[in-house]
Order: structure tokens, then sequence, then C-alpha cells
């Protein structure tokens, strides 16, 4: 009971304090609550809907996250443009042409609200703004301004993607059908220039020159006897000086193996070459032979040099010899042009491998981009059907599921919950505040004070004993200044609010500068 009483006393003379503090705060949240305006709040509810046309026969080009996509319509909404603009359309804000642009996005921006759906919880795309204004018409009207500029945007960008990714393959499928024509080109041009040696008729000049080459031996072959049937005209002439028999003259055996033997090597001739051990035996055993026969009897040649006494060949003798050495001049030109040619084939071959390797490269170069042009027009269909989806709006797209609507009953403010909580926090502040002021005295004031500071136990204590008249003043004095602190601080207040600013604006102000809603 001693230390209830002596409490009690602290609070009494510490009263005014408390009656301060708690009569201004509890004023002043008691005439906000009572002076708010009506505060309505509209909302609306959107929805990301799936393609209308399954992925698996068609797909958009537009390939963005449901709640990606929520993200950027969040973020492109709330910009320092839409926020002004609709401000001053709407005039959504009290006192609106006394705020500075920067305030007003601050303002609108603490009124707008944005919840999404939790996509780790595998809800449904789903998005809720809503608005708070001083008017329930005005709420519903900035929702409006809000979903129009949401729907424009919305399709505004996913006509775009599909449009940039239409054009863009579009370029691409130009490009590439540009670079295969000058590529043929580049192929055309090198085939005409190189039209001997390709690789595609190698196989052609292969056989060919093959050919030419078994050619030139049969040409050798046939000078070869032609000019063995004119040696044994002209020997059968110095033997018999007859011309017209030529198959009764029989050689001997050495000299049948004599022509046997040249006429082996005029073959091993067009084989091997004049070094070959082969070439080298058969040159052995023809001089070996030779000089084993008789000396031969002069040729025609022979007879010529040897002056004018010399016996004339025989008229038949000289046709036959005019025959064969035209018919060996003839073989000699043919074999000349065979050479030829083969020198032409044989360059031609030689450089094939070369023309393989560059006509290869150029394939190759147009091989790619035949690739890259198949998979861009491949590309560019795709890109077609995609941007006729969303064209017709037949891709993703937002869905309003709730229109907004204009409220019927203000949402805010909850006055009583405001001016009792005003009140309750004015009494704590007020006990708390006398509190303070207590464990910042230390004074003694009680007989235990005494005891626990200086370690004495007074016999008795004497209180302080005022006079009737000092009891009046000291009870008049507090009365006054309790009727001056409940009568004052309001009236201070509604000074405040009347004549100055009212109070719901300084407190709005106050809430839109930390961008706080009531």
């Amino acid at each position: 009971m001693d230390n209830l009483s002596y409490y009690f006393s602290i609070f009494r003379r510490r009263l005014p304090y408390f009656l301060i503090v708690a009569t201004v705060i509890s004023a002043v949240s008691v005439t906000v609550a009572y002076t708010l305006p009506p505060a309505y709040v509209s909302k609306m509810i959107l929805l990301v809907e799936s393609p209308q046309i399954p992925a698996e026969l068609a797909a958009s080009t537009v390939q963005t996250p449901a709640f990606e996509q929520l993200q950027i319509v969040e973020q492109r909404l709330l910009t320092r443009a839409h926020m002004i603009d609709i401000a001053r359309q709407l005039e959504v804000l009290p006192d609106q042409q006394k705020m500075n642009a920067d305030e007003i996005v601050d303002a609108m921006r603490a009124r707008t609200k944005i919840s999404t759906s939790s996509q780790r919880l595998m809800e449904a795309p789903l998005m809720t703004i809503s608005f708070e204004a001083p008017k329930a018409r005005t709420a519903a009207e900035v929702l409006n301004e809000y979903l129009t500029i949401i729907q424009q945007q919305d399709t505004e960008f996913r006509k775009g993607r599909s449009g940039d990714t239409l054009e863009f393959f579009a370029q691409e499928v130009a490009r590439l059908s540009e670079e295969l024509d000058a590529q043929s080109a580049r192929i055309l041009e090198f085939k005409q220039a190189n039209t001997s040696a390709l690789p595609e008729s190698l196989q052609f000049r292969l056989d060919q020159h093959s050919e030419l080459r078994d050619r030139l031996g049969q040409i050798n072959i046939d000078i070869s006897n032609l000019e063995s049937q004119r040696e044994r005209l002209m020997q059968l002439y110095e033997l018999t000086g007859d011309v017209n028999n030529p198959g009764a003259v029989q050689l001997s055996p050495a000299e049948q193996k004599l022509k046997d033997l040249h006429d082996q090597l005029d073959n091993a001739l067009l084989v091997y070459s004049p070094d070959n051990p082969r070439v080298k035996m058969l040159e052995a055993r023809i001089a070996q032979i030779e000089s084993s026969l008789p000396a031969a009897a002069p040729t025609t040649e022979d007879v010529g040099q040897e002056g004018e006494d010399t016996k004339p060949l025989p008229t038949v003798l000289i046709i036959q010899l005019s025959e064969i050495d035209s018919r060996v001049a003839s073989l000699e030109e043919q074999k000349i042009t065979v050479q030829a040619q083969i020198e032409v084939l044989s360059e031609s071959i030689s450089q094939t491998p070369e023309v393989s390797i560059v006509l290869e490269d150029l394939e190759r170069q147009y091989a790619n981009i035949e690739r890259q042009y198949n998979q861009a027009e491949s590309h560019l269909s795709t890109a077609t059907t995609g941007d006729r989806i969303e064209t017709r709006s037949r891709g993703q797209r937002l869905a309003v599921v709730e229109q907004p609507a204009i409220p019927t009953q203000p949402t805010k403010p909850n006055r009583i919950m405001i001016a009792g909580g005003g009140v309750s926090f004015g009494i704590l502040a007020g006990l708390g505040l006398i509190i303070l002021m207590e464990m910042l005295n230390t004074t003694a004031r009680r007989p235990e004070d005494i005891v626990n500071r200086l370690g004495v136990t007074p016999l008795t204590t004497i209180p302080y004993i005022r006079t009737r008249g000092q009891r009046f003043l000291q009870r008049s004095t507090k009365l006054l200044l309790l009727l001056a602190i409940l009568i004052g601080i309001p009236a201070v207040v509604f000074a405040i609010h009347t004549y100055y600013l009212p109070l719901d604006l300084i407190a709005d102000r106050i809430m839109n500068k930390m961008g706080v809603r009531w």
C-alpha cells in the first residue's frame, strides 16, 4: 500500500506533463480520425491466358513467360509519364495544383497497389491492381486508364516483337538468296574457265589418254612395219633385181631373227625407257647379230650418193617406195597430232587436283549458304505463322477477370481505430514520460532512499505541512493548468486545422513523403 500511495503521489505531481502529452496526441488523433476524407478503393484482376492455338500445331514467336509478362506490365505501368498524365487528366489528388511533378508521382504510386500470384506455389498467373482515391468514381476511372494502358502496351509489345522477328527473317532470306546467286555465278564462272580440267570429266580424259597412248603405240608399230617393208623391197631389188614378186625372196634365219629383234625393240621402246634393262638387252643382241651378218647392199640413198653412173630404180619400185613413204608421212603426222593431244590431256589431268580443290571449296561454301537459306526459309515460315497468331490475338494474352467497378462504400479510414489507437498511444506516451522523468531524478524522497544511499536509519520523518492558503493556491493552480491543457491544446489543434491547413492534408502529405498509404 505504501508503494502504491507513493507512486500515486508521483503521478499526481507529474500529472500536468502526462496531460500535456496525452491530450496533444489524443486531440490530434481524434481530430484526424474524424476529419480524414473517406478513401475509396477500386480493384481489378488480370489473368495471363495460355495461347488459344496449341504450340504443337503452331507456335507464336513471342515466348514470354507469364510471370515475366506480369512484371513487364507492372514496370511499364508505374512509369513517371503515365502517373503524371493520369493524375492531371482526371484530377486525382486533392490540391494537385500546388504539387510538383515528383510529389504527384509519389502520391500516385503510393495509392496504387499491385500484387501477383506466387510462381513458387504454381498458382495461376494473376495480377491484382487496386487504387485508392478520395472519390469512388475517380478510383474506378484511374483503374480504367490503367487497364487501357496495359492492354495497349501488351498488344503493341507482342505485335512489335512478332513483326520484328518476321522482318528479320525476311531480310535474312533475301540476303542469303543474293549470296546463293553470287556463289552460283562464281562456280559457273570457274567451271567455264576450267572446262577441260573439271573433276567430273577426269575418268573420261583418263580413258581418252589411255586410248591415245595405245593409238600412238599402234602408229609406231605401223611406221616400223612400213619401214621394214621398204627395207625388204630394197633388199629384194638389190639381190634379185625383181620387185614384182617380193614374197619370192626368203630371208635367212639370222635376218629374220634380226627383223624380229628390231620389232621387239620398237615395241619395248613404246613401253620402257631407253635405259631399261630389257631395251639394253635387245640392243646388245641386235648389235651382236648385225656384226655377224655380211655387209648389206647399198640402199637407195647410198645409190643416189654414188654418182651419175648408178643404175636408176625401176618405176614400179619407185611407185611402191613412194606409196610407203606417203603412208609413213601420214602416220608421222598422225603421231604428231596424237602426241599433241596426249600432252594437252596430260596437262589437264595434272591440273584437275588443283581445280578439284578450288571447286570443292566453292561448292562447300554454296552448300553452307544453302543450308542457312533453308533454315532461314523455315524460320520465316514459322515467323509468318507466329505473326498471324499475334495479329489475330490468338497467342498468350492478358485477360480481365474482374473489371474495375465504382465502390459503393469507403474502405478507409477506420475512424474508431484511429481515434482509439491515438488516445491509447497518448496515454502510454504520457506514462512513459513520467517514468523517464523519475528515472532521471536521483533525489532521495523516502526514508528507504536515505537508508539505501547513506546507510543511516532515521528516527522519524516529518512531512511538509502547508497552510490552508497554500493548499488553496496549489489546488487552484493545478486546476487552472488542467483546464488550460484540456481546453487550450484542443483549441490550438482546431485552430491549426481551421486556419492553417487541415490535419488530414498535413497527415496525407507526411504519408506521401514517407511512401505510405492510409
